[in-house]
């Protein structure tokens, strides 16, 4: 993970220094402080989708180039076999496993994503971003808070929300959680 994680980071310092764009700027768009935002380019600091996302989108470059490092090529049609998607670990208990990392120029970004339970009084994560997401549980339960809703998801439930609104999820009872993810 923390190879993965120092990757992420000098490739998101690569764009910085190549497009000069100043901390404080991808700071502000990701909206998070600029000590939060070098800890993250350092490969120290927690890195969220969402932010990838938006600083991909901003500056017009792959969301597969700021995550893997590599640019997608296939344009009519690409397949991911099961397991076989490219995996980011963001962060010790989120595991992300990209769905069409090869597709070039897609409209969404599918996931198979991963969570490691946590204590049960660990505060929830709270991100937002721009579009719509989807998620589908495979495996297991999680509570995904939107805004000031509180729902319980169970295997085979899904949901489609306003990305923009601040959302955030959590596993339930001690157990791992494996969901669909679509950006959007």
């Amino acid at each position: 993970m923390d190879e993965q994680l120092r990757q992420i980071g000098e490739r998101l310092r690569g764009l910085r220094d190549v497009l000069d764009i100043p901390v404080a700027d991808i700071a502000r768009l990701c909206g998070i402080s600029e000590e939060q935002y070098e800890k993250m380019e350092s490969g120290d600091g927690e890195l969220s989708v969402a932010n990838l996302q938006k600083i991909a989108k901003e500056y017009g470059v792959s969301l597969d180039v700021l995550m893997f490092g590599e640019e997608p090529h296939m344009r009519h049609y690409y397949l991911t076999r099961k397991g076989q998607g490219l995996h980011v670990e963001r962060r010790k208990a989120y595991n992300y496993e990209s769905l069409a990392s090869g597709f070039r120029g897609r409209k969404a970004d599918p996931f198979i994503v991963t969570v490691e339970p946590k204590a049960a009084d660990a505060p929830k994560e709270m991100n937002s971003h721009a579009g719509q997401e989807f998620n589908m549980v495979l495996e297991g339960e999680m509570e995904l808070t939107i805004g000031e809703k509180v729902l319980t998801l169970s295997e085979g439930d899904s949901i489609y929300f306003d990305a923009t609104q601040p959302h955030g999820m959590r596993t339930l009872n001690g157990k791992q959680v494996k969901f669909l993810a679509i950006i959007f």
